[in-house]
């Protein structure tokens, strides 16, 4: 029976047999048996798919790993943001609260004000006061040939906000027609409604009067004493309102006109500048409270002009001609 045939390594056989290894894995038949055509194909082919599978494993896996990294951070940052409001808040918490503010706090700011920014003059704050409250006051009379001319000129004061005013009876005595301007310019007809001649006062009641018009505030001379500070305001010569200031020279003075046609008693004297054209005006506090009514000037001389005394009628006596009742 003859001998199967066997192979021989060759050359070519050793150079190419590294080459064609067979995979570890592939299966092998009995030894020294040849291995079948196709064997070795089979084989990769089989591991193919492994290693495809073992390829791509990776690749598909990188998804699912890097997501629990991104919540991984999230966490981390959200925690880091917490930690800093919380540092914050207790960093505010300890702050030093601000004292509570107390009346020495108080009275070192108004002094301090009070320092650095000088407040007006007592004085001006009186005439601001009365102001609103002093009128203008003009009569008129009719010559012997019927023209109306201008026959003297004073000042008045609203004593009730209605439009009822205080004034000289020698202001409007003999005149035709009165006529009165308030602090804002409106020009308004008066007529007389009450005289007091023991007093030289006249009551006027305006025909019109302004939506804001305000009485002046009065005030009692009962604690008035020499040497308090006053204030006079009028229309001396017409010009005006004009105010000057001065202070309570006497009491309860006594003064006769110089037609000696009346004789006025319980006067305040005063030192504040007066001239004709003031007369039925206020004379005010430093407060603005209208004291008296200032009525004469006394000087010796022709020149009717002031030199130092004044006299005004006291404001009981001036309230009690309009029917007001006393302090």
């Amino acid at each position: 029976m003859p001998r199967p045939p066997r192979y021989s390594s060759s050359r070519s056989d050793r150079r190419s047999a590294p080459e064609a290894a067979p995979h570890p894995a592939a299966p092998r038949g009995p030894a020294g048996a040849a291995p079948r055509p196709g064997a070795g194909r089979s084989a990769e082919a089989a591991q193919a798919p492994e290693a495809l599978s073992a390829t791509a494993a990776p690749t598909g896996d990188r998804p699912v790993r890097a997501a629990p990294r991104l919540h991984q951070r999230a966490l981390w940052a959200a925690i880091a943001l917490l930690s800093v409001l919380l540092a914050a808040s207790v960093w505010m918490g300890q702050r030093p609260s601000a004292p509570p503010l107390t009346q020495k706090d108080i009275d070192a700011a108004v002094l301090r004000t009070l320092e650095t920014q000088p407040l007006p003059a007592a004085t001006a704050r009186a005439v601001q006061t009365i102001a609103p409250s002093v009128v203008r006051v003009v009569g008129y009379a009719r010559t012997k040939k019927g023209k109306e001319v201008e026959r003297g000129i004073g000042t008045g004061v609203v004593i009730l906000d209605k439009g009822v005013v205080l004034t000289n009876l020698h202001v409007v005595q003999g005149t035709t027609r009165v006529q009165i301007t308030f602090s804002d310019g409106m020009e308004a007809g008066a007529s007389v409604t009450g005289v007091q001649p023991e007093n030289d006062l006249a009551v006027l009641q305006a025909h019109k009067i302004p939506d804001d018009l305000v009485a002046a505030p009065l005030r009692s001379t009962q604690n008035l004493r020499p040497g308090d500070p006053v204030v006079a305001v009028g229309f001396p010569f017409g010009i005006g309102p004009s105010a000057s200031a001065g202070v309570v020279s006497g009491l309860e003075r006594e003064f006769d006109s110089p037609e000696g046609k009346r004789e006025l008693q319980h006067l305040i004297q005063f030192d504040a500048a007066a001239n004709p054209g003031n007369s039925g005006g206020p004379l005010v506090t430093l407060d603005g409270e209208v004291v008296g009514i200032v009525t004469a000037i006394l000087n010796p001389t022709p020149a009717r002009t002031f030199i130092g005394i004044g006299f005004a009628v006291p404001i009981e006596n001036a309230a009690a001609a309009v029917g007001m009742p006393p302090f």
